[in-house]
């Protein structure tokens, strides 16, 4: 009896368990559903954030905070109320640095925020716009600019960006576009003195000619409360057909059709540095960007065709 015992060991260590559970974890779906995981990386985001455990570089620009936070908040208006398209986006490098040369308007900067997501949803890259001394002077705005992977729009600053192989946004107009008349869409103010030319030239790396078309629309500027303006100590005060009469309501801007063309791109390795240093070569080739971008501004009008379908 007990060799029969012994016999049948072997074949009991063999058998296979099987579990109570196992017919509900065939039932069960491989992969969690998307509002468990959107929840799950949300906290898990929260969970890095208390405990510091993330990354911010030398400007202050915070990746993390950038891509789950600031973007999709400007996503929503880029995708569903400007309803954005892209066009050339060929013409920009998927590594190293590169200067992008873009019209500036609207009233308020709303163009640099859309031209942030359609680099980082379609290019994959992360756009570092140099921004006037104002918008850092504001507590918040200035915070999340610096989150955001924006800096002072000054030499020294985008040098450095384009030495690390950045890419790097620029808007030569100034509170010159983006405050001008409604009168006045569309047409280029001046490009400034050409540093952004001196800084391309320094760094030896290309300049990408962008036309932003559907900003001039959102908030029209039909009057310029000057006084109260210098008052508050900004560039102008705008009055639209919407603001202020329509009190906080009239900041919602109007959904305009955007487009967003990128050129092709300018290499300068035939000037080198020190053509920096000729105020001739620096000014001919301001020129010859502006005139780039101007046409561009006319050819994706045409292209968009009425502004809010």
């Amino acid at each position: 009896m007990n060799a029969q015992l012994h016999d049948e060991q072997p074949a009991e260590r063999g058998a296979r368990v099987i579990p109570l559970n196992a017919a509900r974890q065939d039932e069960e779906p491989a992969e969690r559903h998307p509002l468990e995981r959107r929840v799950a990386a949300g906290l898990a985001f929260l969970r890095r954030r208390l405990a510091g455990e993330y990354e911010v570089d030398e400007f202050g620009f915070d990746p993390e905070l950038n891509r789950n936070v600031l973007l999709p908040a400007a996503r929503v208006l880029y995708e569903r109320w400007f309803r954005v398209e892209l066009a050339g986006t060929e013409h920009v490098p998927r590594k190293g640095g590169a200067l992008i040369v873009a019209n500036h308007s609207g009233t308020v900067p709303l163009d640099g925020i859309m031209l942030s997501v359609a680099v980082h949803d379609h290019l994959e890259r992360d756009l570092r716009l140099l921004g006037a001394d104002l918008i850092y002077q504001v507590p918040v705005l200035g915070h999340l600019s610096r989150k955001a992977g924006h800096t002072l729009a000054s030499p020294a600053d985008a040098a450095r960006l384009l030495a690390k192989d950045e890419l790097v946004g620029v808007f030569p107009e100034g509170f010159k576009g983006v405050g001008k008349p409604f009168g006045e869409r569309y047409q280029l103010q001046r490009f400034g003195r050409g540093g952004f030319v001196e800084t391309a030239l320094r760094a030896n790396v290309p300049i990408i000619p962008c036309a932003i078309v559907g900003a001039e629309e959102i908030y029209p500027k039909i009057a310029d409360l000057r006084p109260l303006a210098r008052l508050l100590g900004v560039p102008y005060f705008p009055v639209t057909p919407t603001f202020p009469w329509l009190g906080p309501a009239g900041l919602l801007p109007l959904p305009s059709k955007w487009m967003i063309a990128f050129g092709e791109p300018m290499p300068l390795d035939d000037y080198g540095p020190e053509a920096a240093d000729d105020p001739m070569t620096v000014f001919n080739l301001t020129d010859h960007v502006r005139e780039t971008v101007q046409q561009m501004l006319y050819d994706t009008l045409l292209r968009r065709g009425p502004a809010f379908f």
